[in-house]
Order: C-alpha cells, then structure tokens, then sequence
C-alpha cells in the first residue's frame, strides 16, 4: 500500500471513530494489566463478565495478592487457560508490590518480564494507559495488516515493523484501536464485509465480498 494510501486509510477510520478505545472495561492502569493478561485466547467480551465483580473488589496488586490463586480463580473460571492465567496474575501482582511499589512500570521491557505478560499485552498496556505509540498485532491486525496490504508479515513481529515503519502522524497513537475493530466488526475471518467497508478501493485483497445477497444465494444454490 503506497504511502497516500495508508494516511487515506487511517484519515477514514479516524473520521469513523474519532476517539476508539480497548473494549476491555478497566478502572486503573493495574485492572487494564489484568484484563489484557487474562484476554488471551479469550474474548473481550468473556473477559469483561469475568472481571466486573473482580474489579469491584480488587484494586490494587496488593488486594489481588490478598485475595490469592483461588480467590481469583473462583472470579475467571468462565475465561480459558483460567488456572495459569490466575498463577500468572498473582505472580506478576507480587512483583509489582516487591519491586515497583505496587504501581504498572510505563516501560515496555519491564512488562515483558512479568509472569505471563508478552511483547503484545505490553504494547497494549503501554498504548491505552501510556499513550504510547505502540501496536498490539493480535489475530486480528495480523489478518487486516496481510489482507489489506497495509503491513505484510508472515509473524506478528513483523507486522509490528512494518505499522511502526509505515503508520503516519496523527494516527500513531490510535491505530492499534482502529485495526483490532476494524478486523473484529468488517474485516472479519471468515467473510469480511466488504460491501460496507469504508476502505475497499484501498484494499489489496482481490477476491472482495461485495455483495452479501449475491453470496448468500451462491451459498444456497450450492447447498
């Protein structure tokens, strides 16, 4: 995707959605921590089930140490992966309260060396709480940055270079948003909607759903 194209990309979904945020319901930077953690192999919307009565009660890393590995897990079972998920939590919860004095550090490698926090949660921890210009490729921005042209990669490192290399000012900092949505709600896995995505004559992917009726009637005269 040539240079134009990517600010014309972004200057479309920011028009769309001028302010777009995690979907991940957090009251502080150390609840986004754990919402970003426990999301893994998770959807956004389990997670947030989850954690709204967690939330109510814990606060803070040094509440969560208080409530402990079965306390929490009694609050996640519903979330995948919610037994090493709940280890990692109060583990990573200890660390905060022995070394950074119970505060999220706004450094990225001290976040990756939490237990069970990766190059991605600490990109998305850095970016919603931080500001920071850093981009979080999921399954999601994977598929949007190969499918569109936007950022080719075969990993998700990759792609990362490429965002950080190709996304222009003033959409640094919003850009993660604007791709995870745009792959969850149009770009989607399966069937993308191309018939009511706002960038489709931007699009590198050749075999475009254009028209949702026209693919339902070849799905039924196939059946």
């Amino acid at each position: 995707m040539k240079k134009d194209d990517v600010f014309e990309f972004f200057r479309r979904l920011a028009e769309a959605n001028p302010s777009p945020e995690t979907e991940l319901e957090y009251g502080n930077t150390y609840q986004l921590l754990v919402a970003v953690t426990l999301s893994a192999q998770s959807t956004d919307v389990g997670v947030n089930k989850a954690t709204r009565a967690l939330f109510r009660e814990v606060k803070t890393p040094a509440q969560m140490v208080e409530l402990g590995e079965e306390g929490l897990k009694a609050h996640i079972k519903t979330i995948g992966l919610f037994n090493s998920k709940a280890k990692n939590v109060i583990a990573l919860s200890q660390i905060l309260v022995d070394r950074h004095g119970g505060e999220v550090p706004a450094d990225r490698d001290a976040l990756v060396e939490l237990p069970g926090v990766g190059r991605k949660t600490a990109n998305v921890v850095m970016n919603c709480a931080f500001g920071a210009e850093t981009f979080a490729v999921d399954t999601h921005i994977f598929r949007v940055g190969n499918r569109t042209g936007l950022a080719k990669g075969k990993t998700p490192l990759a792609v990362e270079k490429q965002l950080e290399k190709k996304v222009p000012q003033p959409f640094r900092v919003g850009a993660h948003h604007w791709l995870i949505l745009h792959g969850r709600y149009i770009c989607k896995a399966r069937t993308p909607e191309c018939w009511r995505c706002p960038e489709v004559d931007l699009c590198a992917f050749k075999p475009k759903v254009l028209d949702p009726k026209a693919k339902a009637s070849a799905k039924k005269a196939a059946a």
